[in-house]
């Protein structure tokens, strides 16, 4: 009884701190396309002048772009519980927050990486349908279609909180024993990253492959126009 009141406890505190955590890095901590695609073009080497030009590109090219941003997301948030996992549980709710804001970066990063900016209300919608896929949570058409992005987006990030929560309560709980959090804090976080960066790429690319035929159908057809991103 004692042990299904705290996992309760732990899951309700947990969901709180995953909300927060998503909420900010919806409204504060975005990344900046502009700078971003400095670093395609720079880093990375990819011949392109803006985010257009990625359907020009070898899809193969762009999955190792790809795999380089998740690792990136993984190795930060594992040095990330490191730190935070010295502290055991007592250091597990700022520790969430701080890993929603690093995967949530990592999962922008995938979308302009595969071609999909998040300037309008109807990009944003489709970046936190991404983001809940890559958390196991179906998003209903529904949804959104009945709601602006302003209302959209807290109900999303609730849904993958309420599952997120799930999980952390399960995996998390071996941060109560000292010896051992740091290292447990850091796998967790990597392997969290992994597993919603991984399914987040698997989504992105899909969209890809879907646009990239649709505009090799255009070119065929001179009367369908549009049919890449802006």
């Amino acid at each position: 009884m004692a042990e299904t009141a705290a996992k309760s406890w732990l899951r309700t505190r947990a969901e709180k701190a995953l909300v927060k955590g998503l909420t900010n890095a919806y409204s504060k901590v975005q990344v900046d396309p502009q700078r971003f695609l400095i670093q395609l073009r720079t880093a990375y080497r990819l011949p392109i002048s803006g985010y257009h030009g990625t359907y020009s590109l070898e899809i193969e090219e762009l999955d190792a772009v790809a795999e380089d941003v998740v690792r990136s997301g993984m190795k930060l948030a594992a040095a990330q519980g490191a730190g935070f996992g010295l502290g055991g549980m007592l250091t597990l709710l700022p520790d969430l927050g701080i890993l929603s804001a690093i995967t949530m970066r990592t999962i922008q990063k995938l979308s302009l990486v595969y071609g999909f900016q998040f300037n309008t209300e109807d990009e944003i919608a489709e970046l936190w349908i991404a983001a809940a896929s890559a958390a196991g949570v179906d998003i209903g058409r529904e949804l959104i279609e009945k709601e602006v992005v302003n209302k959209f987006v807290p109900r999303v990030i609730e849904r993958i909180a309420a599952r997120a929560s799930t999980e952390v309560v399960e995996k998390w709980a071996g941060r109560m024993i000292p010896l051992v959090s740091s290292a447990m804090g850091a796998g967790l976080n990597y392997w969290f990253v992994r597993a919603w960066g991984q399914r987040a790429k698997a989504h992105f690319r899909q969209r890809h492959l879907v646009v990239r035929s649709k505009a090799n159908s255009s070119a065929l057809n001179p009367a369908v126009q549009g049919v890449l991103p802006a």
